[in-house]
C-alpha cells in the first residue's frame, strides 16, 4: 500500500513540474471556438472541461443554447481530430441513431466502461451479438403473456407492499423518503419480471439482499469510471486492483454469483411444458447459454430499476408544486372496483403526458453516446472524424427555446396534447428519452405501464408533502436521481375510501 502511495504520488509531481510550464506556453496560444469555450493546443478543451465538471450538463446546456446549430465540438488530449461532439439537434439525431445507424455503434471506449458489470448483454454490445438479443427480446416483449404477467407484478406489488407500507405512514405520522420506496418498489417489480424472483425490498422489515446492495455498488462504481479524466486512470487502477476499482470486482462477483444461482435453480426445476412467465424463463427455454442469459437479465435489471423510479419521483416533486395539475391527475385516474386493468392504463393519456412533460425536464438518462465508426458530417455540417466520441443530450434538449418554446423550462402538460385534445407523442428524435431507431427502447410501453400504475395507485389514496420547499438538486450518474432523496409526509387524499 506504501508502494502504491508513493507511486501515485510521484507520478503526480512529475506531472505537475511538466504541466505547468506547458500550460503557459499553451495559454498564450489560446483560441475560442463558435461554441463560446476555449481550446488549447494539445490540450484542447480539457480546462473549460475541469472548471465545468461540477455543473456539467448545465454547462452543456448553455453552450448548446447558444450554438447556432444546437451542437457543440469539444477537443480533446492530442489530434484536433480527437473531439467529443455533443448534440441536441433533432435532425442529427436522427442522422445518428436511425440513418447512419451502422456507423455509429456504441463502440469500445463506451463497451469497456460497463462490460465488467453488463458483460454482453443487449444494452453494452453492437453488431451480430446485439442484433440477436434484440430479436429474441423484440420477441417476448411483444407477447400479451408478457404484459399481462407485468400487470399481475404490479398489482401484487402494490396492494400487498405499497399502499401498507403508505398507509402506516400516515397512521404513525412517520416521513417516507419516496424515492428510496420508489427504487425498492421498482426493484421487487423488475427482479419478479426478469428473473422470477422475489428480493422482498419494500419490505423494510428484512435485510436487503446481498445481490441488491451490490448491484447499487457495481452500478455507481461503473458510473464513475465515466468520470475519470482519461480511461487508463481507471484501467490502471483496475490492473493494481485499488480503489473503487477492487469494490466493483467485489461487487460484480456478488452480483454474478447471485444470478448465476438463480439461473442454475431455474434450469433444474423448470418444466418446459409449463408456461414460463419471467424473462429469465423465456430466455432459458430460447436455448441459451448462462452466461449470455445471465448478462442479458443483468442488462434488464438495470434499465428497468433506477430508470422508472427516477420518473416517478420527479413526477411526484413536480405534483407538489402544481396542484392543480395534480386535480387534473386525479381526474384522468379511472378505477374498476378498486382494480387497475391494462385497458384502464391505456385511457390514462392526462398522467402519460405528466410522466412525458417530467421526463422532458428531467430525463433518467441525461446522456447517451456512440463512437464513429468511420468519418461523417452531420446534417448541421458537423464534421465527424473516425472514432469521434458523439453524444446526443436529452436533459439539453428539454431546455432548448428553439424545440419547446420560450416556456421549455415551464412544467406544463398540455404541450402533449394537440387539438382537439389528442394526446401525441413526440418524434423520439425530439424527445429521446426512450432512444430511437433500431435501439429503440423495448420495454417502453411496459414502463409506462408501471408508471401509471403507481402513481395512479398512489395519486388516489394519498397526498404527498415535502418536508422541504427547496427544489432538490438533480444528479446525473448511469441514472439520474435526486440529491438526498424525496423526503415527504403522507395524507390520505380526502374523499378517498380505497
Amino acid at each position: 500500500m506504501f508502494l502504491l502511495s508513493l507511486i501515485h504520488g510521484l507520478s503526480l509531481v512529475f506531472s505537475l513540474l511538466f504541466l505547468f510550464p506547458l500550460l503557459q506556453i499553451l495559454i498564450t496560444s489560446t483560441s475560442t471556438d463558435n461554441n463560446g469555450h476555449k481550446s488549447y493546443p494539445l490540450i484542447g478543451s480539457f480546462i473549460s472541461f475541469s472548471r465545468n465538471s461540477h455543473r456539467l450538463i448545465h454547462w452543456f446546456t448553455d453552450l448548446l443554447s447558444e450554438s447556432p446549430s444546437q451542437t457543440i465540438v469539444l477537443n480533446r488530449f492530442g489530434s484536433p481530430k480527437n473531439q467529443m461532439i455533443v448534440t441536441a439537434n433533432p435532425k442529427n439525431i436522427e442522422h445518428i441513431l436511425k440513418t447512419q445507424f451502422e456507423n455509429y455503434p456504441k463502440g469500445k471506449p463506451f463497451t469497456d466502461l460497463l462490460g465488467d458489470f453488463l458483460g454482453i448483454g443487449i444494452f453494452n454490445v453492437d453488431g451480430e451479438l446485439w442484433s440477436t438479443q434484440r430479436k429474441l427480446a423484440s420477441h417476448e416483449f411483444s407477447a400479451k403473456s408478457l404484459r399481462e404477467f407485468v400487470v399481475s407484478v404490479l398489482e401484487e406489488e402494490v396492494n400487498q407492499r405499497l399502499i401498507p407500507l403508505l398507509e402506516n405512514a400516515v397512521e404513525n405520522g412517520e416521513v417516507v423518503d419516496m424515492q428510496d420506496v420508489l427504487r425498492r418498489l421498482a426493484f421487487d417489480t423488475i427482479c419478479k419480471i426478469s428473473l422470477g424472483w422475489d428480493p422482498c425490498c419494500l419490505d423494510y422489515t428484512r435485510a436487503v439482499p446481498p445481490l441488491v446492495s451490490a448491484f447499487d455498488v457495481a452500478a455507481g462504481a461503473s458510473a464513475m469510471r465515466g468520470m475519470a479524466p482519461a480511461n487508463w486512470v481507471w484501467k490502471v487502477k483496475r490492473l493494481l486492483n485499488i480503489g473503487r476499482e477492487r469494490h466493483l470486482k467485489e461487487a460484480v462477483g456478488v452480483v454474478h454469483r447471485a444470478v448465476d444461482e438463480i439461473i442454475r435453480e431455474r434450469r433444474e426445476h423448470m418444466d418446459v411444458s409449463e408456461n414460463n412467465r419471467d424473462l429469465l424463463s423465456r430466455f432459458i427455454s430460447s436455448g441459451h447459454g448462462d452466461e449470455l442469459v445471465r448478462d442479458m437479465v443483468i442488462s434488464y435489471l438495470m434499465a428497468g430499476r433506477d430508470t422508472t423510479s427516477a420518473a416517478m419521483t420527479w413526477l411526484f416533486w413536480l405534483l407538489t408544486r402544481h396542484p392543480s395539475v395534480e386535480q387534473d391527475v386525479i381526474k384522468d385516474v379511472t378505477f374498476h372496483e378498486g382494480k387497475l386493468t391494462f385497458e384502464d392504463l391505456k385511457k390514462m393519456d392526462y398522467l402519460k403526458a405528466c410522466l412525458c412533460e417530467s421526463m422532458r425536464l428531467y430525463p433518467p438518462v441525461v446522456w447517451d453516446s456512440k463512437h464513429a465508426a468511420e468519418a461523417d458530417v452531420l446534417p448541421d455540417g458537423t464534421a465527424v472524424y473516425k472514432g469521434n466520441r458523439v453524444m446526443y443530450f436529452p436533459y439539453g434538449m428539454g431546455r432548448m427555446e428553439t424545440l419547446w418554446g420560450k416556456d421549455c423550462l415551464e412544467f406544463r402538460p398540455d404541450r402533449w396534447f394537440t387539438e382537439p385534445g389528442g394526446f401525441k407523442m413526440e418524434s423520439p428524435y425530439k424527445f429521446p428519452v426512450f432512444q430511437g431507431g433500431p435501439r429503440v427502447c423495448l420495454g417502453k410501453e411496459m414502463a409506462f405501464i408501471q408508471m401509471k400504475y403507481v402513481m395512479a395507485s398512489v395519486l388516489s389514496r394519498f397526498e404527498l408533502e415535502p418536508i422541504s420547499l427547496k427544489e432538490p438538486a438533480f444528479v446525473p450518474l448511469l441514472t439520474a436521481h435526486m440529491d438526498g432523496g424525496f423526503k415527504v409526509w403522507v395524507r390520505r387524499r380526502s374523499g378517498s375510501d380505497l
